[in-house]
């Protein structure tokens, strides 16, 4: 019997340290994003933050919509050439996906290469939309790879 019980008292214990290790990575990653109404208020005192717009291709079929002075980069692009990326300051990346699928990885695997400022903007380009923040239409071509 005390083997059963030392056994389910182990896997209660990495049950918990996973849980723990879980709410921190997800605390990390909140702390990574910004509100609409935050990024609003930065661009209107910084026009100097750069804004990534990463919705895939397929996303512009949808809403072809931007935040004004925001720069197109499909997901894939960034990820393979960070340096797209400014390390020395602030930046965000933005997506339309409601659960920030796109801006939560890319801002993940960015903060594993140290780009430690970069953040993700809470639900994306439709929530900035729902507050009544201006957008300017994509007029660029791009081509319709859906390959992250």
């Amino acid at each position: 019997m005390s083997v059963i019980l030392v056994v389910c008292v182990v896997a209660l214990c990495l049950l918990i340290v996973v849980w723990i290790k879980r709410m921190r990575a997800q605390r990390e990653l909140m702390r990574a994003s910004i509100t609409p109404e935050e990024l609003h208020m930065l661009l209107e005192s910084n026009k100097d933050v750069p804004v990534f717009d990463v919705r895939l291709p397929l996303d512009f079929l949808a809403d072809a919509e931007m935040i004004p002075g925001a720069a197109r980069i499909p997901p894939k692009e960034l990820l393979e050439n960070p340096s797209l990326i400014p390390k020395e300051k602030d930046a965000v990346v933005y997506c339309t996906c409601a659960t920030d699928e796109t801006g939560r990885r890319i801002v993940k695997q960015a903060r594993g290469m140290n780009f430690l400022r970069l953040k993700f903007l809470k639900g994306g380009l439709s929530a900035w939309k729902e507050l009544g923040y201006s957008v300017v239409p994509y007029d660029k071509s791009f081509h319709l790879d859906t390959r992250t």
